[in-house]
């Protein structure tokens, strides 16, 4: 597997596995454990996705050292803040059944980041995340949050995949030491990705499906990705990418895919911050 070196020395699988949307915890444990069995080291979880435990579970069950998987969870705008937070990474640990997270992430850009933010460089500096970062930042957001504190992002992870490319935004995250990460890189199947006539001719020529040309495409750029399946099949599919390589006119005829707008959320939106910072997990 491929790695990216994030900007503590930490190095991060460039392919991971997604557990977003698989509420059925028994389901989401089969999946982690196909994904595992695959060859996957990364596996990307979250507070508010509610399978934690499941994909402790899993991990606990593969029989695979602690140190050669990287889990990553996020925490949720509910616990944002320095008490909060460090409940709400206590808690994460628990149901995961680990005693460090490899990649602690602030989920959405609201509430008191910059309280959770100095509980998250403090637990840095103890060992217990061995990177932390953010997701679904805006790059203002991003810089406002990194000029303020000592301890910048190793990653944001945002929408990403052929419809919505933010290169310019990874360009400008290159130069700030912030690795990017895609969610969605398959665009949950919208605007016909499957058999967009662009991507089924270079999955031709290649011999590979199309959602392998777009994590190759995406791998190729250095976005780390992690894809989300419950079908053995496609969780195996989807890691058999490294055996390829797109050319300089293939990257560019996906590069002209691009819509420049997103296909899920407007993280600037009112109605947005006012519907995600009602949303609770606990009580």
């Amino acid at each position: 597997m491929d790695t990216v070196t994030l900007n503590n020395g930490v190095k991060m699988p460039i392919l991971g596995f997604g557990v977003f949307q698989i509420s059925d915890l028994e389901q989401c444990e089969e999946s982690v454990s196909a994904a595992l069995r695959s060859g996957y080291r990364l596996i990307d979880t979250a507070a508010g996705y509610q399978n934690e435990e499941a994909v402790g579970r899993a991990i606990a069950a593969s029989g695979i050292p602690r140190d050669e998987i990287f889990i990553t969870t996020k925490l949720w705008i509910q616990d944002a803040g320095e008490k909060a937070t460090a409940k709400a990474f206590d808690t994460s640990c628990a149901k995961l059944g680990v005693d460090t997270i490899d990649l602690y992430l602030i989920h959405q850009p609201y509430g008191d980041v910059y309280g959770a933010w100095r509980t998250m460089e403090r637990l840095h500096e103890e060992g217990r995340a061995r990177a932390i970062g953010v997701s679904n930042f805006h790059a203002d957001r991003l810089v406002d949050l990194i000029e303020h504190h000592e301890v910048v992002p190793m990653i944001n992870q945002i929408e990403n995949h052929p419809f919505f490319q933010q290169a310019d935004y990874q360009t400008f995250m290159e130069h700030r030491g912030v690795q990017i990460e895609s969610w969605g890189p398959l665009a949950e199947g919208r605007n016909g990705i499957f058999t967009h006539p662009v991507l089924t001719a270079i999955a031709e020529a290649h011999h590979k499906s199309v959602p392998q040309v777009v994590l190759r495409w995406l791998v190729q750029r250095g976005v780390v990705v992690i894809p989300k399946s419950v079908r053995a099949d496609r969780i195996a599919e989807n890691i058999d990418i490294f055996d390829v390589h797109l050319s300089d006119d293939e990257m560019a005829a996906i590069a002209g895919m691009d819509t420049g707008e997103s296909l899920f959320i407007d993280h600037r939106d009112p109605e947005t911050v006012v519907r995600l910072s009602g949303s609770r997990i606990h009580d």
